[in-house]
């Protein structure tokens, strides 16, 4: 008994004299905060996605504070984090709020499958063992990679088996992005207008198209043809929208025989 309560009391005493020695080696060679990052740190919104690039906002603080970057990278603070902190370093701002776009419209009943996948549950999975899930090539594989990177719960697969954006939630912190193998997600600006054209078939055989998906771009070139601005063109079998030329008169949209056109602000952004 003797033997437990002196080994307690030197416990104890060793505990408090370390104690001390630690604080006393904090204060004395304690690094001072830089106060320019305290205020940087303050606006950005604490994610820590690593969507700026960083390991997480006190690293993208330290540098946007020492100016070896810009403050326009904090996709979840936007366009509001963005302008701040330009304007507390006396910056200029390119901040956007920008979210998630699918670029394919092959759902189950639209793209057939190749056959029943069993394999490793994930995109990338299957582009590297089957080169995909569906007959278009291009299309999205819908195993969910995209879905389970997004720190925003902003994703979700339907019973289409294809990932849905919750623009509610979406930051376009571009994760999903980065995690899909066909490169079919896309970012936007929430303020953008105009057309956009939801198909990322490359195949320029209009049979093969329809054979693979029933609502893919089937380059008949009505959307070029019928613009009244000029503002669609052909690229690489895919019509591009130049959105300066674009006034979202709509008329692409009515036209194209496959639907493959959305007006941003009405069917994205809005939706």
């Amino acid at each position: 008994m003797k033997i437990i309560l002196e080994t307690t009391i030197i416990a104890a005493i060793l505990g408090l004299l370390i104690g001390v020695a630690l604080g006393f080696f904090r204060e004395k060679f304690a690094v001072p905060s830089d106060p320019l990052v305290d205020k940087v740190r303050a606006i950005l919104p604490g994610a820590n996605c690593g969507a700026c690039g960083f390991a997480g906002c006190d690293a993208y603080a330290i540098a946007v504070a020492h100016q070896t970057t810009t403050p326009d990278r904090c996709t979840t603070g936007g366009k509001k984090a963005g302008d701040q902190i330009a304007a507390l370093l006396g910056l200029t701002s390119n901040a956007v709020d920008q979210i998630a776009v699918l670029v394919c419209q092959g759902s189950k009943d639209k793209a057939p499958l190749k056959a029943d996948y069993e394999g490793i549950q994930s995109c990338r999975a299957a582009k590297i063992t089957t080169g995909g899930t569906k007959l278009c090539q291009w299309s999205c594989i819908g195993l969910g990679d995209c879905t389970k990177v997004c720190p925003f719960d902003a994703l979700h697969l339907g019973d289409d088996g294809l990932p849905h954006v919750d623009t509610t939630k979406c930051t376009g912190c571009g994760k999903c992005v980065d995690a899909c193998p066909q490169n079919v997600l896309t970012r936007v600006s929430r303020a953008k207008k105009g057309a956009i054209p939801l198909c990322s078939n490359r195949n320029p055989v209009k049979s093969k198209v329809i054979a693979t998906c029933k609502i893919g771009c089937i380059k008949c070139e009505i959307c070029v043809k019928s613009c009244p601005e000029g503002a669609i063109h052909m690229e690489r079998g895919l019509p591009v929208v130049d959105e300066h030329l674009c006034t979202s008169c709509g008329i692409c949209v009515a036209k194209c025989p496959t639907k493959v056109f959305k007006l941003i602000e009405k069917d994205i952004v809005g939706s």
